[in-house]
């Protein structure tokens, strides 16, 4: 028997009695010295920068837009690599840690000094001007990039919130005349047009260009304002191909002929430099060129004294972000460390803060963007900044929201003003609907639940990016058909398993919201249909790999509109297999296999262990899982099966296996990501596996497993007070990984998770370890919620 429960009674679930005596008046944190250490020596932007982490490097304030790096023409999806790969620019704009197409990095600047110090003699294309930079002098810490090219030449840069800061120094050459150029295109090379004005005494350069989303539909237009500094100007023009000439001052160019992609942009000669160095201040706006300008001028006033004042600025926004954590590292390796808090610093890069930089509506509500996508960051990255920045958390909100009330649907995905594409449900449901149950404020509920129910209930025409695609069944039917005829709503016709097994879990957050907005008869609703996810089991299907029986039997499968079966092949999908998306081998899993997403089904997780054979059987399939090659971690729907244990009565295993991903797959290294970071996505899953408590997103429950810290202290900036996480019996060798019991605020606690309320009212939860598994965590009643009344 396990526990099942329904979302009413999980918010009723008695807390311990925390307005107790509170003995936390005076807590005993811990010594000075850990208090005292700079948090920012440990983090490192270049984890990730190798082996398909696309993390972005260089210089950002929390949730900027500016973001300049130096653009790489390898792994350049974050812009800079240390892949060893030659650098083709230095850019101002872009997404970090996303997959598929590289996103932004537009306009990029690149210096140089031309043979004979001729104009026709600079190397104008990218696959000419293409340079190798210096392994050894790349620098990279928060607010402050620097790389030296082979060639000479120094690049050092910082930012504002909407404007970048170059300092490019040149080899001394008193007959030289050093150039730099801006290219009107992206990362990509997916500029429509462009346009360029040359002024032909300060040099200034202005104009736009209109560019596709790397991962959406539609088209944006960006503008700049290039200012040089700490010389005279020589001459100036424009240049087309690998030519550039003095006159014209202003250029407009379309795409090209079929694929012969048109390069072109403007260039600056300058003489006289001041200790060799020309210092570059370049201002970006969705809005206007003139916005560019004038928002650079405001933030970096003095550019030639400036740089210094701005990395400092930077540096004190990111202590100030990452104040209400602190950790007591006794014990812990530098590596370990480095990897926590970069993990956690890349989580506050994106999304992107572009308030007053929409050029389609200004309703006062802040506009963020970037949310690129929320299939992957609903899972961990989203509930962190609920716990440590709960109002940039509540910004997001609201933007999302406000994108609801102005473009009608709530985003799956969004970048650069534009829609991207849905990969799965509509998971920008489960980020509304968890921050609810965490009590965040300043949320307009009643909107929200307008949006979500839309969500649930009407199909937009084109359903690729955004809402729901295939209604119609999964109303009349309870399941998405594979093949299903759909003439409501066009999208791409695939995922039927995936796409089921997150309606309803969608469905269910619904519920959740429903049922504390007192709304009875949408919650009786839609927790049945959150029950949907059942009618794709079928029980005996079986598991073979590469001739061999697993034994297993049960799985998800593909079912016709009749109510016959389809099939897919459970491996399908996963690394033993082929590669799926949305584009590349479309199946009815997205990005992962049957295997895979047999154990997303959050909301019921005890039927879900009925029907693989209860506890033990549940427990093998897990660890098969985990150790056949089939489990993905660098996919995000892999991150909660780590946890799962705790579901079947066994939580420490749970601590068992994430020290199997921890530090093998995660680590300090620049190749130190299993994949796409995913907008800090992977840096979250570490931030929770390294405090010892992971959380189930939609849900108020945290799972609850051994830290790799000897204590952590959270305050919460909502409340102002303190939650600890102490541990007794703690070694860095990671010898004592099973919790043997807790206390809550020096109660016994048996349950193995615990609610938000752990953060917001500053508990304290003291963990003692040892090298053994424990009955900590393994009654019934001690396991984490799973909802499963339609089953009874």
């Amino acid at each position: 028997m396990l526990v099942k429960m329904t979302p009413r009674q999980l918010r009723e679930t008695p807390r311990p009695q925390m307005q107790l005596q509170l003995i936390l008046l005076v807590p005993l944190i811990f010594p000075l010295a850990a208090l005292c250490a700079d948090v920012l020596q440990f983090i490192d932007p270049l984890i990730g920068s190798n082996n398909g982490g696309n993390v972005f490097a260089g210089a950002t304030r929390p949730y900027a837009l500016a973001k300049p790096v130096a653009d790489v023409n390898g792994q350049n999806t974050g812009g800079f690599s240390t892949d060893g790969s030659s650098i083709t620019g230095f850019s101002s704009t872009h997404d970090s840690g996303t997959g598929g197409n590289p996103s932004l990095g537009n306009f990029p600047l690149f210096p140089q000094i031309c043979a004979g110090d001729e104009v026709n003699n600079c190397k104008f294309l990218i696959g000419e001007r293409a340079t190798d930079y210096v392994q050894e002098s790349i620098v990279a810490r928060p607010g402050y990039f620097e790389v030296d090219l082979v060639s000479g030449i120094k690049a050092t840069m910082t930012s504002s919130e909407h404007a970048a800061l170059y300092k490019f120094e040149f080899p001394a050459a008193d007959d030289k005349h050093p150039l730099v150029l801006l290219d009107l295109t992206d990362l990509w090379a997916s500029r429509q047009n462009g346009t360029i004005i040359v002024d032909p005494d300060d040099g200034r350069l202005k104009g736009n260009g209109t560019f596709l989303p790397s991962f959406g539909t539609g088209s944006y237009v960006m503008h700049f304002c290039v200012d040089f500094f700490g010389g005279e100007v020589f001459d100036n023009g424009v240049w087309v191909n690998n030519r550039g000439g003095v006159e014209p001052k202003e250029l407009f160019v379309t795409r090209g002929f079929n694929l012969f992609y048109l390069e072109a942009g403007g260039w600056v000669r300058f003489s006289n430099l001041a200790n060799n160095t020309l210092t570059a201040r370049t201002g970006i706006s969705f809005v206007s060129a003139d916005q560019a300008c004038t928002r650079a001028e405001e933030e970096i006033p003095d550019p030639l004294d400036d740089f210094d004042r701005l990395v400092t600025e930077t540096e004190d926004s990111w202590r100030e972000k990452l104040d209400p954590i602190s950790v007591d590292a006794s014990g812990a390796s530098e590596e370990l460390q480095t990897s926590f808090w970069s993990g956690l610093y890349r989580t506050m890069i994106s999304p992107q803060n572009y308030t007053h930089e929409n050029p389609y509506w200004n309703s006062g509500i802040p506009y963020f963007d970037s949310f690129y996508c929320i299939w992957d960051s609903f899972r961990v990255q989203h509930p962190l900044l609920t716990i440590l920045d709960p109002a940039a958390q509540a910004q997001m909100l609201n933007s999302l929201l406000d994108i609801y009330k102005h473009k009608g649907w709530l985003p799956d995905c969004h970048m650069s003003l534009s829609s991207g594409w849905t990969q799965g449900g509509s998971n920008a449901d489960v980020v509304l609907v968890d921050a609810y149950v965490k009590n965040l404020t300043g949320i307009d509920w009643e909107l929200a639940l307008e949006a979500i129910t839309q969500d649930a209930e009407v199909e937009p025409l084109e359903w690729a990016y955004h809402g729901r695609g295939g209604l119609q069944s999964w109303k009349t039917l309870s399941y998405i058909p594979y093949l299903d005829f759909d003439p409501q709503g066009f999208g791409t016709n695939s995922r039927s398993i995936s796409r089921t097994l997150e309606y309803a879990y969608n469905d269910y957050c619904l519920a959740e919201l429903a049922q504390g907005l007192e709304r009875d008869d949408l919650y009786d609703k839609y927790i049945l249909r959150s029950g949907n996810w059942r009618n794709l089991w079928k029980p005996e299907q079986s598991s073979i790999i590469n001739g061999n029986d697993t034994g297993f039997t049960g799985f998800f499968q593909p079912k016709y509109q009749n109510g016959t079966w389809g099939y897919q092949d459970p491996i399908a999908c996963s690394a033993l297999a082929s590669f799926c998306s949305l584009t590349t081998n479309p199946s009815e899993t997205f990005e992962a296999s049957v295997w895979q997403y047999q154990f997303l089904v959050p909301q019921s997780m005890s039927v879900l262990i009925e029907l693989m054979g209860t506890e033990d059987p549940f427990v093998q399939r897990l660890d098969f899982f985990h150790t056949s090659g089939l489990a993905d971690i660098s996919n995000e729907p892999v991150f909660s099966t780590v946890y799962l244990y705790h579901y079947a009565g066994r939580p420490g295993l749970s601590t068992r296996r994430l020290h199997t991903y921890i530090p093998s797959s995660f680590n300090s290294t620049y190749g130190g990501l299993p994949g796409n970071d995913d907008s800090g996505s992977m840096g979250a899953f570490v931030v929770f596996g390294m405090i010892g408590l992971f959380p189930i997103a939609g849900q108020d429950v945290y799972l609850i497993s051994a830290p790799f810290f000897q204590q952590i202290n959270i305050t919460s900036p909502l409340t102002g007070k303190t939650s600890q996480i102490k541990t007794v019996g703690f070694d860095a060798g990671y010898e004592n990984i099973y919790i043997q019991n807790v206390t809550v605020n020096g109660q016994l606690w048996t349950r193995s998770w615990i609610s938000h309320a752990f953060f917001n009212e500053g508990w304290t939860i003291e963990l003692v370890l040892g090298d053994q598994e424990s009955q900590w965590g393994t009654k019934i009643e001690d396991r984490p919620p799973s909802w499963s009344e339609m089953m009874v």
